[in-house]
C-alpha cells in the first residue's frame, strides 16, 4: 500500500466526515438498482488500492448502503484484507474477505507455487458472485497492476471482464502518471474502458505535475470519471463520480 497516499487521503476524510453533505436519496436509490461490482485496481502495486476501498465502502456504508469489500488474492502479508475487515467492522470474517493469501511477497501466482497451491479464475469468481447475492454494493480489490498475475490463468483484467464489473483505477498523482493510467486503460477491452474510472492519488511530498496531471489526463479520458483524490470534499465526491 502506499503508505503516503495513505495519510492525506485519510487526513481529508477525516476532515470531510464532520460536514458531508451527500444526498440521502442518491445513495437509498442504490438498494433498487442491479447488485453492482466495483473493481479497484492500479496501475501499480502500492497505487493506492487498499485506501481507495476503505473510504469507498466506509462511505457508503455509513449512509445505509449495504457495502462490501472484498480482496480475493493476496500474497506477502493479510495487512490490506484486515484493513478491509476493519472497515466492516467485522461484518465478514478475514477468510470470506480474503480466501487465497500467501506468505511470500511475490506475484500472488508465484506465491502459489511456492506452496504447492492454484487459485483459478473459475474459482475466484464464484466466490464473488456468492457474496455479490448478499450485498447492494461490492467492491472487489485485486493486487497488483491490471495485469499482474492473480492466479494460474488470470489476472485483474480477466477477473473485471468475467464479473462484469466497473474498473476502478488507482494511481499516484506524481510525473509520469498520464503515460501509466493511458496504458492501464488501453489493456482494458473497449467496453469495459468506457465504463472505467481513475482515481489520482495524492503524494506526501507532491511534484509540480500534480496540479496538472487531472487536466492533462482529461485531453484523453473523461474528465467526468477522472478524481483527483484529497482535499475537503473527497468522500463526498466518491459516490458522485463512482455510484
Amino acid at each position: 500500500m502506499e503508505h503516503s497516499a495513505k495519510s492525506v487521503v485519510v487526513a481529508a476524510a477525516l476532515q470531510d466526515a464532520s460536514d458531508a453533505r451527500l444526498m440521502p436519496s442518491r445513495l437509498s436509490g442504490l438498494m433498487t438498482e442491479v447488485k453492482r461490482i466495483y473493481f479497484v485496481t492500479g496501475t501499480d502495486t502500492g497505487a493506492g488500492k487498499t485506501v481507495l476501498t476503505v473510504l469507498l465502502v466506509n462511505h457508503l456504508r455509513s449512509h445505509g448502503v449495504n457495502a462490501v469489500a472484498l480482496k480475493p488474492v493476496c500474497s506477502g502479508g493479510r495487512s490490506d484484507a484486515r484493513r478491509l475487515f476493519a472497515a466492516m467492522d467485522g461484518a465478514l470474517p478475514l477468510d470470506e474477505i480474503n480466501p487465497w493469501h500467501f506468505r511470500a511477497a511475490i506475484a500472488p501466482s508465484l506465491a502459489a507455487r511456492q506452496e504447492k497451491k492454484k487459485v483459478k479464475l473459475a474459482q475466484a469468481v464464484a466466490r464473488i458472485r456468492r457474496r455479490q447475492k448478499k450485498c447492494d454494493v461490492l467492491v472487489v480489490e485485486g493486487a497488483g497492476g491490471l495485469l499482474s498475475p492473480l492466479g494460474e490463468d488470470f489476472n485483474s483484467r480477466d477477473l473485471i471482464m468475467a464479473l462484469g464489473a466497473v474498473p476502478i483505477i488507482t494511481a499516484p498523482n506524481r510525473l509520469g502518471v498520464v503515460n501509466h493510467v493511458l496504458l492501464t486503460l488501453e489493456a482494458l477491452p473497449k467496453l469495459v474502458r468506457a465504463k472505467a474510472r481513475v482515481v489520482l492519488m495524492p503524494q506526501r511530498k507532491p511534484d509540480i505535475s500534480a496540479k496538472s496531471n487531472a487536466s492533462l489526463l482529461a485531453e484523453f479520458f473523461d474528465a467526468g470519471r477522472i478524481l483527483n483524490a484529497g482535499g475537503r470534499d473527497f468522500v463526498s465526491k466518491i459516490s458522485q463520480c463512482f455510484l
